[in-house]
């Protein structure tokens, strides 16, 4: 029985754009701090392999601190890591993956073709992106050498993909021989998947970075058992990325807002969306109610006029011009136009009640 942990898709030292500058430097040093995780869990759980997919790196522009973070918590797993760069850390000669740090522990693969490297009870191949794209797929023509010992891959590829990331076809899956095909580049668990006699994964990445990364993020606990793979998902983030709604309807907005986000991890990154009916809202003042319940937050006013708001509609008077005005621009919008108008509704009743209501 042989114990893997899979991991992909670091994004090591990613901009953060949508955070401040300063929550964007904290995030990418607890990016490092997932690093130390990572290594913890291959020491306490007892991996026998550690197999890192690609986009370890987000960019060529690296921290001289993350490279060294990066290959001191590689060096402290008592195991083999084996690294196969992607389409965001891609090797060429001048790459962080051609220094000479690295730990003797860690198997770099350098060729966009699979190479094989014999492991006690396992054969190991990888292949790596030399370019931002790559448009064959990393199996192509494939087959594992067979034999007794279970045969696995890393590679960062595009599981039924159409573009330039190294697109692989299910069906490849199903004839590469291989026992376990470990992947990086889609950024969500895929969950353990089979073709034929092989199973694959993707383990998503490793901390969200956007409201485009819901929820937990972490690695695959991976255990071969002959020709039997199981796995198992360990979240290992230091923050999630959440998005809530809250219905304003019939409620005082600040105490409905603090009542939602009270049954939430304070420190999460949440984009809270306010729905409902509600009149003109104080979106900064809500705001600033808000913040202190998590660590970053946004506040997105998806409310609705309330339909008494309406009911002068047919006045002769300024407010009456008004609403059948926005009625009639409302009819024929949509989406977001559609709530800037609802949003413009509100505040022009607002900005009415304070002055002259008359024709």
């Amino acid at each position: 029985m042989l114990h893997i942990l899979h991991a992909a898709d670091l994004h090591l030292d990613a901009p953060f754009a949508a955070l401040t500058a300063e929550q964007a430097r904290q995030r990418r040093s607890e990016q490092r701090l997932f690093l130390d995780a990572l290594a913890d869990t291959a020491i306490e759980k007892g991996a026998d392999l550690v197999l890192l997919s690609g986009d370890l790196l987000d960019s060529e522009q690296t921290y001289r601190e993350t490279a060294q973070a990066l290959a001191a918590a590689l060096g402290r797993i008592p195991a083999p890591v084996a690294i196969a760069p992607g389409n965001h850390d891609f090797y060429h000669p001048a790459c962080l993956y051609a220094a000479d740090f690295w730990p003797k522990n860690v198997i770099l693969f350098r060729e966009p073709a699979p190479q094989r490297v014999e492991l006690p009870g396992l054969d190991l191949y990888g292949c790596a992106f030399t370019g931002q794209f790559r448009d064959n797929s990393p199996l192509a023509g494939f087959q594992a050498a067979g034999g007794d010992k279970p045969a696995v891959m890393v590679c960062h590829g595009d599981v039924d993909g159409t573009g330039r990331y190294g697109s692989i076809s299910r069906q490849e899956i199903a004839q590469s021989g291989l026992t376990y095909l470990a992947l990086g580049h889609v950024h969500s668990c895929s969950g353990l998947q089979r073709e034929g006699g092989t199973y694959w994964a993707y383990p998503g990445c490793a901390e969200g970075r956007g409201f485009d990364e819901l929820g937990d993020k972490g690695a695959l606990w991976i255990t071969l058992d002959g020709a039997q793979v199981t796995a198992q998902f360990l979240p290992l983030c230091r923050r999630r990325y959440e998005i809530l709604e809250c219905d304003l309807t019939g409620k005082e907005p600040a105490q409905a807002v603090t009542a939602a986000l009270a049954l939430g991890r304070g420190e999460d990154i949440c984009r809270l969306i306010l729905t409902g009916e509600a009149g003109a809202l104080d979106v900064s003042a809500l705001l600033a109610a808000a913040r202190p319940y998590r660590w970053a937050l946004t506040v997105r006013d998806h409310t609705r006029v309330p339909q008494d708001l309406w009911a002068r509609e047919k006045e002769d008077s300024l407010t009456g011009l008004f609403l059948r005005d926005m009625r009639r621009r409302m009819s024929a919008a949509q989406g977001e136009e559609l709530a800037t108008l609802e949003r413009a509704v509100r505040y022009g009743l607002a900005a009415l009640e304070n002055g002259e209501d008359t024709p």
